[in-house]
């Protein structure tokens, strides 16, 4: 696997043992991470947690014939109607290529492949899993961006980020999140910053204990939350608009809007854009007192993405670290 393109997860229900090893190093080969369940009735309730996926590969006789696989993709476009299910034809004669199948079936299928020749596979995966090309300074400056704020932040924990990725679902991570506009020569969008509510609460506690030296400290409360979750946002945010903004074109006289969606119940958030997401997952734990916490932050560019018009300021960085303020990790 590349470690240095951003993966994606993809939630595979295939029954032939005959395609797991060939899929499997595809997907190695392609940075795609394999996800299976281990007993399709367990399927509803593995759509129903906070898994974040690019897509689903379904086999055509998936739980035993034609009719079975129709069944759970249509449970899957039901659930998670933002993830593009390719379907691999099974039978010689490619019995279950999308043109032959019922239309409600065909209806919720996007791409279908063979197995013996996955040329169609790899043009489905980069026509809807892999749409955007995310420039690799993008990838490494928000990472580095991220970590240094986080730092500053908390003091004495450990920050380790988990693998970039791409994810198509809309599922809300956590019960907190702020939101904040990105706007460029070469992109509009938002930046997401997501956690879970308690365990940031715990870790403010910590650092509360930690920089007061009281045996005491005040219990925090949403509030403190909030206020660190919109200073984390904004440290991020004005570092990411010195480095890859700086550089702004004359803005349009009137720019096209969309919506954004929340619905709390279901945990879905929608950018009114069938755009994946860019996904980083960052991990803060103390190793004193067993705390960690999780920040989820997400990039989606809904209203524009012209990659070929991105550029990176680094001068200011340069100097920094030429300084000694900085340290590149």
């Amino acid at each position: 696997m590349n470690t240095s393109q951003p993966v994606s997860k993809i939630l595979v229900l295939d029954d032939n043992p005959a395609h797991a090893q060939l899929l499997k190093q595809w997907f190695d080969e392609h940075n795609l991470i394999a996800l299976k369940v281990r007993d399709s009735s367990r399927l509803t309730a593995v759509l129903g947690t906070n898994i974040d996926l690019g897509g689903v590969l379904l086999a055509g006789d998936y739980g035993g014939s034609v009719e079975q696989a129709a069944e759970v993709a249509a449970r899957i476009h039901a659930a998670r109607p933002e993830l593009p299910i390719i379907l691999r034809s099974s039978g010689t004669n490619g019995t279950t290529a999308t043109e032959q199948l019922p239309p409600a079936f065909a209806n919720v299928v996007c791409a279908s492949f063979d197995a013996a020749d996955l040329s169609a596979l790899a043009a489905a995966v980069d026509q809807y899993i892999f749409s955007l090309d995310f420039p690799h300074a993008l990838v490494r400056g928000i990472a580095e961006i991220t970590e240094a704020r986080l730092g500053t932040l908390f003091d004495g924990v450990t920050v380790r980020r988990e693998t970039t990725s791409v994810v198509r679902d809309r599922i809300i991570f956590g019960e907190v999140f702020s939101l904040i506009p990105l706007e460029g020569a070469w992109c509009r969008g938002y930046m997401l910053m997501q956690a879970q509510e308690d365990a940031l609460l715990g870790m403010i506690e910590r650092e509360r204990a930690a920089c007061e030296h009281r045996t005491s400290v005040a219990q925090p409360g949403f509030r403190d939350l909030n206020s660190l979750l919109g200073e984390l946002t904004n440290l991020i945010w004005g570092a990411f608009k010195d480095r890859f903004l700086a550089v702004q074109s004359v803005r349009e006289a009137s720019q096209v809007q969309v919506p954004l969606l929340v619905n709390h119940k279901h945990r879905y958030i929608s950018f009114g854009s069938d755009n994946p997401q860019l996904c980083f997952q960052y991990v803060l734990s103390d190793a004193a007192s067993g705390q960690a916490v999780t920040i989820d932050q997400r990039f989606v560019f809904s209203l524009r993405w012209s990659p070929e018009d991105f550029s990176e300021h680094t001068g200011d960085l340069d100097a920094l670290v030429e300084s000694g303020e900085l340290d590149l990790f």
